[in-house]
């Protein structure tokens, strides 16, 4: 069986619609969960998918939290080794700085449900389900560089890097397609110091998670496992 290790910052962002696909294809599934397993003891390169997961912190806030640098260091040794590997909302943004691009406070909170637009090099990946049905969850406050060589995928009017690609085995998503209606309470919870200070109507996120809750997981399963299907290693 093939293995995969998502590392996890926060217990409620999890793989959560990605996982049946992942299953599905044969993997084995791991958490790495930070401040409890040692990213020291984290093969960087053997794994066959590596998958970083979401967090409220910034990818370049190292001084503060050193263990970014540990991420950033497995990082920069899977991409040299050309390892699948998938990154989500800040999971994207550390890989962007591992291939030496910037993340920075875009200046604005993008929370909630809005489309995304498909570029011509997302409409031939595993993004093309969202050309069709483009309403994804966003929640973020940073802003990524494409990295050198990296595809654009997807864009919003307040993010144009939303979703790029670095060859077949690497993908980087800044919004949420992993995310169903099923964990939304956990993330209103867990989030609910930055959901006020962003003055997010809580009861309509909850609402549109609802209203949108088939669809976000179809989407999911479509995503995770064609682009599963197309890694080559």
């Amino acid at each position: 069986m093939k293995s995969a290790i998502a590392i996890r910052h926060v217990g409620f962002e999890d793989l959560d619609a990605f996982a049946p696909a992942l299953r599905a294809a044969g993997y084995s599934l791991q958490y790495w969960d930070i401040g409890e397993q040692a990213l020291s003891t984290l093969e960087p390169v053997e794994t066959d998918l590596l998958i970083v997961l979401g967090g409220p912190i910034g990818a370049y806030e190292e001084d503060i939290y050193p263990f970014l640098r540990e991420e950033l260091g497995i990082l920069e040794r899977r991409l040299e080794a050309g390892r699948p590997t998938m990154g989500i909302c800040l999971g994207a943004q550390l890989i962007a700085r591992a291939a030496g691009a910037k993340v920075f406070p875009s200046g604005a909170k993008e929370i909630g449900f809005a489309p995304i637009a498909v570029t011509e090099a997302g409409h031939a990946s595993s993004l093309a389900p969202f050309a069709e049905e483009p309403m994804t969850l966003h929640w973020h406050g940073d802003a990524l560089e494409l990295p050198r060589g990296a595809e654009r995928l997807a864009s919003t009017e307040p993010c144009e890097n939303q979703a790029f690609s670095m060859g077949p085995n690497v993908i980087a998503f800044q919004f949420h397609p992993e995310a169903s209606a099923r964990n939304v309470e956990t993330w209103l919870i867990g989030h609910a110091v930055e959901l006020a200070a962003a003055g997010v109507d809580i009861p309509k996120l909850r609402a549109d998670a609802e209203r949108y809750g088939a669809e976000l997981e179809r989407k999911a399963d479509r995503v995770a496992a064609d682009w599963l299907k197309q890694l080559q290693w």
